[in-house]
């Protein structure tokens, strides 16, 4: 097939994103398998090669050149200056105009994914972009109710709530919210992951998934009602179960996708599986998005040291879905990843 038009944000400029897409620009495989163009500044992006682990990438006009590739650059003015590991109001307004630009690059046709980098939430929303993340703000850019999925090989978590405060997850776990989102997973699991005939695991929100109503009553009143709702409309779904429990025993032949109630109840083990390799996925929109699973790592900024494998999983993954679609409906790709 034809290699897609992927657009790629550039994230906080003062994090790891630039350093980390640099790499992965650089690489061969990600050059044969799409057609990348960068959504950013190219002032910023030139400051940006001139740092540790930039390789020999280089700015000339509208155009990044990274080794013996040339990338396209579609300009988001900004007036930001280069201070890693900072956190910056312009910086975080620079990410939000990079995310709005390759949305409407992706609901224009003239790409047909995007990879976004790690941006700082608080630096977004102190430039004027309101939303709790890049998932919320795709939804309201593209369209859709979006589904978090993580994802690494072995495993893939979707999530019923998203960046929501611990104290306002249970008024969250309804039967029609843990019954929308495992309809939306079995499709993203057969549209985008070519999974023929999903298994979906659905974890408890309680210790000990509510000891029948003895620990919480989530799982009696809306998690074990929405799971033989969707069982009722064909959807093969198991649960609930207790999280601590399941993810000892876990198993990655036994279940396509795995469903949690909560964040952390799912992204820790997921992202102790992946050991910085994730993929962050927004399925339910008309668009196709993943993005590294790790942030800005302010920390090691400007360094030279982070690690690319992330975001260049994230692109494979993205090609991926994007075939899938192309071919719809999926056929194959049973394997979990």
């Amino acid at each position: 097939m034809t290699p897609p038009r992927i657009a790629f944000t550039i994230g906080d400029v003062n994090g790891i994103g630039p350093e980390v897409l640099l790499k992965a620009l650089a690489q061969p495989e990600l050059q044969a398998i799409c057609s990348p163009v960068v959504v950013g500044n190219a002032r910023l992006l030139a400051s940006c090669t001139a740092l540790p682990g930039a390789g020999d990438a280089s700015v000339a006009g509208q155009e990044l050149r990274v080794g013996r590739y040339s990338v396209p650059i579609a300009e988001c003015p900004s007036q930001a200056v280069l201070a890693p590991g900072m956190h910056d109001r312009l910086a975080g307004q620079l990410a939000g105009s990079a995310i709005e630009r390759a949305a409407g690059m992706a609901t224009g046709g003239e790409a047909e994914g995007i990879v976004t980098m790690p941006i700082s939430k608080e630096g977004l929303n102190a430039g004027g972009y309101h939303f709790p993340g890049h998932t919320e703000m795709l939804a309201a850019l593209a369209g859709g109710e979006p589904l978090m999925i993580l994802l690494t090989r072995g495993m893939r978590v979707a999530l019923v709530t998203i960046h929501i405060p611990l104290a306002a997850v249970p008024e969250e776990v309804t039967v029609e919210r843990v019954g929308r989102r495992l309809e939306a997973f079995a499709s993203s699991l057969q549209n985008d992951f070519g999974v023929s005939d999903p298994q979906i695991a659905v974890l408890g929100l309680n210790p000990h998934a509510g000891e029948h109503g003895t620990i919480g009553l989530e799982e009696r009143d809306a998690i074990r009602p929405a799971i033989e709702q969707a069982r009722r409309s064909g959807t093969r779904a198991d649960g609930p179960f207790p999280a601590d429990g399941f993810f000892a025993r876990y198993d990655p032949a036994r279940y396509h996708g795995i469903l949690a109630m909560y964040h952390d109840q799912g992204l820790i083990p997921l992202k102790m599986m992946a050991r910085g390799h994730g993929v962050n996925v927004t399925a339910g929109l008309p668009i196709v998005r993943t993005s590294p699973d790790h942030g800005t790592a302010y920390d090691i900024a400007g360094r030279g040291i982070a690690d690319a494998e992330s975001a260049l999983e994230a692109v494979r993954v993205a090609v991926e879905i994007i075939h899938n679609r192309r071919k719809r409906p999926g056929v194959g790709g049973d394997d979990v990843r």
